[in-house]
């Protein structure tokens, strides 16, 4: 037996290749193992796609299963497999593909990380020759499905390897790895348990480790959706998200182009990120024919829907050597697109068919949709369709979309009003809705604060621009009823029209910079007053946040300066121009209250200190009786 044994020395170029595989294109040394476990699947594999042709007769009652067997002690690694296994020739070319591959412009293709063009992963040698990272010895024991003689190829991974005759071989191939020293945990059961829940759980054969199947959990992604039970989608989800409740959503598809694609996709519950646990890691895992690619990964969907689980399979995406990155960036960014765009056709399709389920998704994770509009250009249409808020026309709490709105605008309206509040019930007691409620137009309520860089980033829906309430020049739908009409300009309460030129020019000098124009109001009803942003650029309440989040001066600055519109029918402003003219003191005194009362009312910030001191200074006139 021993005159059998062929030595064969690699190539200088190889060597250099297997340098650069085992030490540099493996970044984590687990790897090896799901390699060696991957390449025993396609082994299996190609043994069952051949039988049901060939109906082979050589050890065919043997079970198609990997087995995984440590020896703490010795410090060795088995692995078997019960595959089609490798003649003589097969056994040279497989795992000589280094060998018969170490070209120049191989090794450059590796040492500069750039296989554009060469899909590797799926070619036996290189995966397997990774087993050297934490190999001092790899012994191959292998015989051919056809019953023919068996070999033996063995390597320490240096300039060598050997081939030999083996006897007493069954069907199939079995690794043995003696392990480096600092590699002995790879001799443990529950470390070999762990990397195999990890990389091949999904493997479709059993994995055994010391006789004890890990591989538990079935790749129902795989499966027809009529066989999948409720039951057992709920498991999985349980499983892949690491969850103890059912989901909200769960989106099952396939598809064959232009990627092949199986995909399940869950919708949490609960939203963890406000619960204050941190932000979230990405949900998704990427597999490639049921072997773990990228846990994590950050390259399935944007990071928007990072609350997003589940797991997505695609045999197309070419690999790099290592199966830690992907290669091919192009069909990254299309699979990232099919995937993103499916799962938002279907939220939009769910929340038609059921609205109230919908907004109870959307109160616990519309802030990561918001989140996509305001970052992702790409998909603000799609997103646009899905955002919810409260609104005039609705009854408190319930939420409605930009399509319903749409839907209701009146006769010759052609924008969507929103405006932004801390509650319901603060922006309806405000100056901004008054002419809203009088005219009957609907008006958006925009309750949290990133809600105005939503709709300002979104600019159009429907072709109808949004725009908050709080901009100067605002001009509603005028109401059918032209007497209406008529009272509001000539109501005998208004002051004439010279006095309130005169009275809005007095107020600006007393205003001084802190306003760009005092004018008169077309829209208010009640309320003697209110701030209006003129540049339309930033409303009240993203100039708001920005102050607090301590936004340079130049950012705020785009915010632009503010009118004050008065209303010439409010009994205050009414006075006011009596009162001008009997004591222009305490007139300014009032005109300093009143603009630092539509700031507050617009949410923004005046000096207490100086609005308390005027305050006292106004009550001790009314006290005094003047």
């Amino acid at each position: 037996m021993t005159s059998k044994v062929e030595t064969k020395q690699f190539q200088a170029e190889t060597r250099k290749v297997l340098d650069i595989v085992i030490n540099s294109l493996y970044t984590e040394r687990d790897i090896f193992v799901r390699e060696l476990v991957s390449n025993a699947a396609d082994a299996l594999e190609k043994f069952r796609h051949l039988s049901l042709t060939e109906k082979p007769e050589f050890d065919a009652h043997i079970p198609l299963e990997i087995s995984i067997d440590c020896d703490d002690k010795k410090h060795t690694l088995t692995i078997t497999d019960t595959g089609i296994g490798m003649t003589s020739a097969e056994l040279e070319t497989n795992l000589g593909t280094i060998a018969h591959s170490g070209s120049g412009n191989f090794l450059e293709g590796l040492a500069e990380a750039a296989q554009k063009d060469v899909n590797l992963i799926g070619q036996f040698g290189v995966g397997f020759y990774a087993s050297f990272m934490a190999a001092d010895k790899v012994t191959v024991q292998t015989r051919s499905w056809d019953g023919s003689e068996g070999h033996e190829w063995q390597s320490d991974g240096g300039g060598s390897y050997t081939v030999s005759p083996c006897e007493g071989l069954h069907r199939g191939s079995k690794i043995i790895i003696d392990l480096k020293e600092d590699a002995h945990e790879y001799g443990q059961k529950f470390t070999l348990e762990r990397i195999i829940k990890q990389y091949s759980t999904f493997i479709p054969f059993p994995v055994k480790v010391e006789g004890k199947k890990v591989n538990t959990v079935e790749a129902i992604w795989a499966r027809s959706k009529s066989e999948i039970t409720d039951e057992e989608y709920t498991e999985f989800y349980k499983f892949v998200g690491n969850a103890f409740d059912e989901p909200m959503y769960r989106l099952h598809f396939a598809a064959d182009a232009p990627l092949a694609i199986n995909a399940l996709l869950f919708a949490p519950k609960e939203n963890f990120e406000t619960m204050g646990m941190g932000r979230m890691q990405p949900g998704v895992n990427l597999y490639c024919q049921k072997v773990l690619i990228d846990q994590h990964s950050e390259n399935i969907l944007p990071e928007w829907l990072r609350f997003v689980k589940g797991v997505v399979d695609s045999e197309d995406l070419p690999l790099n050597i290592s199966r830690q990155s992907l290669q091919d960036n192009a069909l990254v960014i299309k699979l990232r697109r099919v995937i993103t765009k499916r799962f938002l056709k279907y939220l939009t399709e769910e929340a038609k068919k059921d609205s109230d389920k919908y907004q109870e998704f959307w109160k616990t994770f519309g802030l990561f949709l918001k989140e996509g509009v305001t970052t992702d250009f790409e998909y603000q249409e799609k997103l646009a369709k899905l955002l919810r808020f409260e609104s005039s026309a609705a009854d408190p709490g319930v939420m409605i979309s930009l399509e319903d709105y749409v839907g209701r605008m009146k006769d010759g309206q052609t924008e969507i009003y929103y405006i932004n509040g801390p509650s319901r019930i603060a922006i309806e007691n405000g100056p901004y809705v008054e002419m809203f409620k009088k005219r009957e137009v609907e008006i958006l309520y925009t309750l949290e604060p990133i809600d105005d860089f939503v709709l300002s980033h979104l600019g159009r829906y429907d072709d109808k621009k949004l725009v908050s309430a709080d901009q100067a020049d605002l001009r509603l739908p005028e109401t059918t009823d032209e007497g209406d009409k008529e009272k509001e300009k000539r109501s005998e309460d208004t002051l004439p029209e010279e006095i309130q030129q005169s009275l809005c020019k007095w107020m600006k000098e007393v205003l001084a910079e802190r306003v760009k124009e005092v004018k008169p109001s077309s829209r208010l009803v009640d309320s003697p007053a209110m701030i209006v942003n003129v540049n339309g650029v930033m409303t009240s309440s993203m100039e708001r946040i920005m102050m607090a989040q301590g936004a340079p001066e130049e950012q705020l600055a785009m915010g632009g300066k503010k009118d004050l519109e008065i209303n010439p029918a409010s009994p205050l402003i009414r006075k006011l121009a009596e009162l001008r003219v009997k004591d222009q003191d305490f007139a300014k005194d009032v005109v300093e209250q009143i603009f630092d009362n539509a700031m507050i009312q617009a949410g923004l910030l005046v000096d207490p200190q100086q609005m308390v001191n005027r305050n006292y200074r106004i009550l001790e006139k009314m006290a005094d009786g003047k």
